[in-house]
């Protein structure tokens, strides 16, 4: 399958290498699959983290980095995440984590390879609904760490989704963009 995987920054990369070769780090995160892990933890498929900041009255979606996340493997398959954030030094590394996102992340990467167009993978979060998703970004030569959701992109919500919004399934911005709006927009108040 066509699906692409932006480079992460080197900085960021070797924030998280820094971090899981510190067994200061793995042993105070909060992540017992790092603790216990039997055999070398390896940080693979950097993504993007966006954040859709907010929604316009037309419709268009304003987002911003907010980091790179990356699966940490071991044995084959994904026990937690690494984030990484922007300071005003260059690249830091944020926490470790694990939880549903991360082995719904890995279940729609692995989706993602089955649709014949090419896309470049990214995370896009929508705090307000407390929603994250996996963006495919239809310009696989696009900077990852800039640029907004097309109408044609799609977004797949990562389980848990928000009640009435279909995990794991694809969605065309187009389509789930003004899902979104409608959720977040607040309802006009009343006059009495």
């Amino acid at each position: 399958m066509p699906l692409h995987v932006p480079p992460a920054p080197a900085p960021a990369l070797r924030t998280v290498l820094t971090a899981l070769g510190s067994p200061t780090a793995v042993r105070e995160a909060r992540t017992p699959s790092l603790r216990t892990a039997q055999g070398p933890l390896t940080p693979e498929l950097p993504l993007p983290v966006h954040v859709l900041d907010r929604i316009t009255p037309e419709g268009a979606s304003a987002t911003r980095l907010a980091g790179w996340r990356f699966l940490i493997r071991c044995g084959g398959r994904a026990v937690a995440a690494a984030e990484t954030r922007m300071t005003p030094d260059g690249w830091a590394f944020s926490h470790f984590f694990e939880g549903p996102y991360v082995a719904a992340t890995e279940l729609a990467l692995r989706e993602a390879e089955s649709v014949q167009q090419p896309y470049q993978a990214r995370l896009l979060s929508v705090p307000e609904l407390y929603m994250l998703t996996l963006w495919l970004h239809g310009d696989c030569t696009a900077d990852g760490a800039t640029g907004h959701p097309a109408a044609t992109d799609l977004l797949v919500p990562l389980a848990p989704a928000p009640p009435g919004i279909a995990a794991n399934r694809p969605h065309r911005v187009a389509d789930l963009l003004p899902v979104l709006t409608h959720r977040v927009t607040p309802a006009p108040l009343l006059s009495a």
